[in-house]
């Protein structure tokens, strides 16, 4: 009884195999570095960009068959984006600090208006317009709602409909 328990249970497990890593960098690499351009600009998008892909390489094996890998390639690029501007404003807040300056004030162009945007808010017009993720798409990698996805575009392109 217990052998035939065992077929049957190892003849319903479905292994799925991932394609390889390589396929998966130069399908997505393009929209993975244009959405960290603009949430972080060129200079640091860069180091984002390797980052990103280390961390995707690390976690790739653990990755479900089910996923979108693309989805899940920005998800960790947003994620890599905002460490970098987190540890970016720390820096640039205790400089200003110690020189006693006033901070700068954006050039007015279409990505410094974005960058110049709340967090939240350039994540979702960076994925949305960048990466063209969808609404849900948008949530899981930022972490929330989608209706609050939804929110934080809204948001954010009223801001940037003010300021231009």
């Amino acid at each position: 009884m217990a052998s035939r328990i065992e077929r049957s249970a190892r003849s319903n497990t479905v292994t799925h195999s991932l394609p390889p890593f390589q396929d998966l960098l130069e399908r997505h690499s393009e929209d993975v570095w244009r959405t960290l351009r603009a949430m972080v600009g060129v200079h640091a998008a860069e180091d984002c960009f390797q980052e990103t892909f280390l961390a995707a390489l690390r976690a790739y094996p653990r990755l479900r068959a089910d996923s979108a890998p693309r989805a899940w390639l920005l998800t960790i690029a947003h994620n890599k984006a905002i460490d970098h501007l987190r540890r970016t404003a720390r820096e640039h807040t205790q400089a200003i600090e110690m020189a006693g300056e006033d901070p700068p004030t954006p050039d007015g162009a279409v990505w410094s208006a974005v960058a110049g945007l709340a967090p939240r808010q350039r994540a979702a017009v960076a994925l949305r317009y960048i990466g063209d993720l969808s609404h849900r798409e948008i949530a899981a990698a930022i972490g929330c709602s989608e209706e609050a996805s939804r929110r934080s575009l809204h948001d954010g392109l009223e801001a940037l409909r003010r300021q231009l």
